[in-house]
């Protein structure tokens, strides 16, 4: 009979995807992984078949945990300034404690190896603020980009920011408050 599988040593495994994954790239092979979570090397084929069932995974595992940290206390009733620079700082919030977080799931985002479906239901997750940026563009508070779009302006703008706020932590304050000043001026219609 099988062993039952373990929450524990799965978030093991998941956690030393990210640790190397941070400083190897997503080609690091998955000996080091194991080895890292300190387990043997089929223990990780018995959570996740292949390799990239494990990437798949991990992106997921990624995304929902930073949608939770800028949707889950989202301000519903601001206006869309004001929830935009709720977004803004939870995301930026969450990329400076999770570095190696950020680095994967950069590499993930780029890579061939990541499914359709897989994307198809982490952008899932974000679906509020999606139709928060539609209805905001169809009333005019917005210029009109596709939001995937949007998104990736709010992206690129925020690890800019982040970057200099690691490099400069006594600036970071000034830095956090420019990049969403570029962000907003990108995407607002005033």
């Amino acid at each position: 009979m099988a062993r039952p599988r373990s929450e524990d040593k799965r978030n093991a495994l998941l956690a030393a995807a990210v640790r190397v994954f941070a400083e190897d790239g997503i080609n690091a092979p998955t000996a080091r992984i194991a080895k890292v979570a300190g387990v043997a090397e089929g223990t990780l084929f018995t959570y996740f078949s292949n390799k990239d069932e494990l990437l798949n995974h991990l992106y997921m595992e990624i995304k929902r945990e930073l949608r939770e940290a800028m949707l889950s206390t989202y301000p519903r009733a601001a206006d869309i300034k004001q929830r935009a620079s709720h977004v803004w700082r939870e995301y930026v919030d969450w990329g400076l404690v999770n570095i190696d977080k950020r680095k994967v799931v950069a590499q993930l985002a780029v890579s061939d190896r990541i499914t359709d479906d897989t994307r198809a239901v982490a952008s899932a997750g974000f679906a509020e603020f999606q139709s928060m940026l539609q209805e905001s563009m169809a009333k005019g508070l917005l210029r009109e980009h596709p939001p995937a779009y949007v998104g990736a302006i709010l992206v690129a703008i925020a690890e800019a920011t982040m970057d200099f706020m690691l490099k400069e932590p006594a600036a970071a304050d000034q830095y956090r408050a420019a990049g969403f000043e570029t962000f907003w001026r990108a995407v607002a219609s005033d």
